[in-house]
């Protein structure tokens, strides 16, 4: 899919009005939708607690460690993409404090070029993570089958007393003479025998 059709949620953190209105006339509705805008930490988590941000844009200017530690916790604990802005000076302590946690920095000022692009790359890193997404979520669907049959077998076994590869035959003919799932089956005998 092209990411250029997707429209990005982003969350702005800054307590400075000249900081928000710059950085959301860079912010195109037709790609970031919805823009919600808070002033500090405490309002943003309150934020990301009622929904999922894809971007969560701070302002970490101030001379305080509080933006960046937002910023890592957004990224360890969140499926969003931090992008933090920094003053040019402290650009290279802050960088060596938050790239390990996978957050974005740019230093300020910058130019709205340099800010597009930045937005660019942040579009890209949502992409990918939403990629990762999809395969974590098909290796716990996997998992949970292997599981739900695994019992399922067990039950048989001990129930009706199969043998280990009796009782996954019986699984897998299950399956096929219904065209239905092995998590299916499993499921249904978990609920017949336990």
């Amino acid at each position: 899919m092209d990411f250029k059709e997707r429209v990005y949620s982003v969350l702005i953190v800054s307590d400075t009005e000249k900081f928000t209105s710059s950085l959301s006339s860079l912010l195109p509705e037709n790609t970031f939708d919805p823009v919600v805008r808070v002033s500090d930490a405490a309002m943003a988590k309150r934020a990301m607690l009622e929904r999922e941000f894809d971007v969560v844009l701070i302002n970490g200017t101030r001379a305080d460690d509080r933006a960046a530690k937002l910023a890592i916790d957004v990224c360890s604990e969140r499926n969003s993409v931090a992008l933090l802005f920094v003053r040019r000076e402290l650009y290279a302590e802050i960088y060596a404090k938050v790239t390990d946690f996978g957050v974005l920095t740019l230093p300020l000022p910058s130019s709205p070029q340099m800010v597009t692009q930045a937005l660019d790359w942040v579009r890209a890193t949502r992409e990918r993570m939403r990629k990762y997404e999809k395969t974590a979520y098909t290796v716990q669907q996997k998992m949970e089958e292997i599981r739900a049959v695994n019992r399922a077998k067990w039950l048989l076994i001990d129930v009706l007393k199969m043998t280990e590869s009796d009782a996954h035959r019986y699984i897998e003919k299950q399956a096929m003479d219904r065209c239905v799932s092995k998590l299916e089956v499993a499921k249904g005998i978990i609920n017949t025998y336990k």
